[in-house]
């Protein structure tokens, strides 16, 4: 491997583990047994890093939300793969770092911005579209409100304001918020689907 990607594969580790703006350089050094002068002669310093983190992070995401959604059968079941995906990617991520992104690194947050305003954004109008062809979602859906919606309640999900970390965990918020949005949005083939994927049986009267 690459200097250059060793440093980022612990940089990740590190930052996923404690949040970002704990992580020094001198941690990342030290980490990889290796003096500070290496490491600078690949970044300058830290807000290199976490941008070159953030390029590398979303580029894979990407890959994976792609093939969430391709192996779904359908629009809900697709919804159901990438809560599977995220149960396991948000297992691994520190709570701070949204927050700390936002605050402290105004150039990754803004990649990160645009990768929700344009990636995201394109896979929920995608696949509210596709919901609606198969008759699991309401015909009458206004999907540009509903996709916006749906954005900002990702980024709330992140909020330590309002889902404070000690009392929820991120793994519970998304699964509840998921869910609340495809109830919202389905016909009763739909809420019957959901019901199947969620292994519930509900009274119908």
């Amino acid at each position: 491997m690459e200097i250059k990607d060793r440093i980022l594969v612990a940089a990740i580790e590190l930052f996923m583990r404690n949040g970002i703006r704990s992580v020094s350089m001198d941690d990342i050094a030290t980490h990889l047994a290796m003096s500070k002068k290496t490491l600078y002669k690949w970044f300058e310093n830290k807000d290199q890093i976490v941008l070159a983190v953030m390029q590398s992070r979303l580029t894979r995401e990407e890959g994976d939300c792609e093939q969430a959604f391709a192996t779904g059968s359908n629009a809900i079941e697709a919804m159901f793969n990438l809560v599977t995906w995220h149960k396991e990617m948000l297992a691994s991520i520190h709570p701070s770092i949204f927050h700390d992104l936002q605050k402290y690194y105004p150039q990754a947050w803004l990649l990160f911005e645009q990768h929700k305003n344009t990636f995201i954004l394109e896979k929920i109008l995608t696949n509210l579209g596709r919901g609606m062809a198969e008759g699991l979602y309401r015909a009458d859906l206004d999907v540009e409100v509903l996709a916006r919606l749906h954005l900002a309640e990702i980024e709330l999900m992140f909020n330590n304001v309002v889902f404070p970390p000690k009392q929820f965990g991120l793994q519970r918020v998304n699964i509840v918020m998921i869910e609340h949005f495809l109830t919202g949005i389905s016909t009763l083939k739909g809420h019957r689907l959901i019901n199947q994927y969620r292994q519930v049986t509900e009274p119908e009267e």
